[in-house]
């Protein structure tokens, strides 16, 4: 499980939430049998996600991301709710390139730029919220900058890592995104500039100082103010129940092919590991449904 902290300069004009998604990376690494480039680009957009997730208000909405690249890792889909629990995968988790340089990911060349990073927040309305940006990197962070500021007119700094072993284990993930409220003016902003250049990458400034001390870095010299701390994990809502709907959306005709056969039908989550299993007998219920 994981760890989420909100914090606030004392002038209000700068907001920071950090976490430690290291649990929730090692847990889809483990589902999807990632590479080492599939568990850093996936990481990130979990992370990310669980970020942007946590800032809804009501209890049962949702956020997803969709980053859409054009590179061989395919789409990457992460899905939050508004506590910051999240769940995710992508099309093609055994994608492997050579590293950008030694020790360093080619997560923008797995993403790739030929496309546009997508989030969807369902608010319980009768239209989702649906806002676009085209990629910039694909290194992730940059493109969550890029949508802030262009879909939700929001200036930001976003950073986030995922540190994989050689074993392919997961040593350390997680990020921060930092918003700047307004009637900040420039000198609170070059300071802030100044701050995240000299903390170094998440990788590094996790395991030295933990998600709290992060936060507290990047805002040292604002006098900040811990305003909300809260546990995140990898968790996904898939029951057996949401699993037919999914069966009877293919339609009656191609449901009817499947009971015909007389062999029943194993379905598996795309987020988890869960197998849902139906009988013969259980697909004619279903069908008598429809």
């Amino acid at each position: 499980m994981g760890e989420m902290i909100r914090a606030m300069s004392r002038d209000g004009f700068i907001r920071i939430c950090s976490v430690d998604t290291t649990d929730i990376v090692r847990r889809a690494a483990e589902i999807h049998k990632t590479s080492a480039l599939a568990s850093a680009a996936l990481g990130r957009a979990l992370t990310a996600a669980s970020i942007l997730g946590s800032g809804l208000k009501g209890e049962n909405d949702s956020l997803t991301m969709q980053i859409r690249g054009g590179g061989p890792l395919g789409t990457i889909t992460a899905v939050s709710d508004s506590a910051g629990n999240v769940r995710g995968y992508l099309q093609n988790p055994f994608v492997e390139l050579p590293e950008k340089r030694p020790g360093k990911l080619n997560v923008g060349a797995g993403v790739g730029v030929d496309g546009s990073l997508t989030v969807i927040k369902d608010l319980g309305l009768k239209e989702p919220y649906v806002g676009s940006c085209p990629l910039v990197s694909g290194e992730i962070a940059e493109d969550v900058t890029q949508y802030l500021a262009t879909s939700e007119q929001i200036p930001s700094a976003v950073a986030l890592g995922v540190l994989v072993d050689k074993d392919l284990s997961i040593t350390t993930a997680g990020g921060y995104i930092v918003e700047l409220l307004p009637g900040a003016d420039d000198s609170l902003i070059d300071r802030l500039e100044e701050n995240i250049n000299s903390a170094g990458p998440v990788t590094e400034l996790l395991p030295a100082y933990g998600v709290e001390g992060m936060a507290k870095k990047i805002l040292d010299g604002f006098d900040p103010e811990i305003v909300g701390k809260t546990k995140v994990e990898y968790h996904c809502f898939c029951s057996k129940k949401r699993v037919e709907k999914a069966l009877i959306s293919m339609g009656r005709k191609d449901l009817q092919e499947i009971a015909d056969e007389g062999k029943g039908v194993e379905m598996t989550c795309q987020f988890c590991d869960a197998v849902y299993h139906f009988t013969p007998e259980e697909l004619k219920k279903l069908l008598k449904a429809l």
